[in-house]
């Protein structure tokens, strides 16, 4: 097998990432990250499964990024009163963020769903290759699924914040959240959400990604309680 990213020094790289997100990565999600980078890189050369070609890019772009909401997924998901803690990635793509949190969050319930067969296909593959029994794929329009009662669903480069609203919002949980990863702080969307008399900003957090260059955030809805 190639083992693109397999190298001592994309395996340093993850480590440093980790601790400058204030994460210690185990040698066994370092070689699921480098194996699921492999991966991609293969299957991209056929099935286009996202824009980045370089797996030196697609570590920091796609690994690093992810990594740094597992955090704040793990403070938020420490709260909640639920029998067992669930992770909705809606329109996950080649499986980001899902793939990510599925390796370093095993005790969750992930499940990414989107509407392109092939890459509903990779991440099933993904799931059995990387031995992730908490992770499920599937292949279908996210407003046609029933309510799925998740304690987060999550979506990452997803269009408007409304519009994940409208599609993404049935399917959280009592005491669940909405959270949108985006770049630049949205100021624009949050206020057409001000109306909004279902759904209200929790909170945003700023994030910043090893190696990158770049502005991202997490966006957290919670259903508005106020009357």
């Amino acid at each position: 097998m190639n083992q693109v990213m397999s190298s001592k020094s994309s395996a340093e790289r993850l480590i440093k990432a980790g601790s400058a997100l204030n994460m210690t990565l185990q040698a066994t999600e370092i070689e699921k990250l480098l194996h699921y980078v492999d991966q991609l890189h293969l299957w991209n050369k056929t099935y286009n499964l996202t824009a980045v070609r370089n797996p030196d890019a697609m570590l920091v772009q796609h690994i690093f990024d992810c990594l740094s909401v597992i955090k704040p997924l793990e403070t938020y998901l420490a709260k909640v009163v639920s029998p067992q803690r669930t992770v909705l990635d809606v329109g996950s793509g080649a499986g980001l963020p899902g793939i990510v949190i599925a390796t370093m969050m095993p005790n969750t319930q992930v499940e990414c769903v989107d509407t392109v067969d092939k890459k509903a296909s990779f991440i099933r593959q993904m799931a059995g290759v990387l031995e992730l029994p908490n992770l499920i794929a599937n292949h279908a329009r996210i407003e046609q699924l029933p309510p799925k009662n998740c304690s987060v669903v999550i979506s990452r480069a997803f269009a408007s914040i409304q519009d994940f609203i409208a599609v993404a919002g049935q399917h959280v949980g009592e005491h669940g959240a909405l959270v949108a990863m985006k770049g630049l702080y949205p100021g624009e969307e949050l206020k057409q959400i001000e109306t909004n008399n279902a759904w209200a900003l929790f909170k945003t957090e700023e994030l910043k990604i090893p190696e990158l260059n770049a502005h991202r955030c997490m966006i957290w809805l919670t259903r508005n309680t106020q009357p």
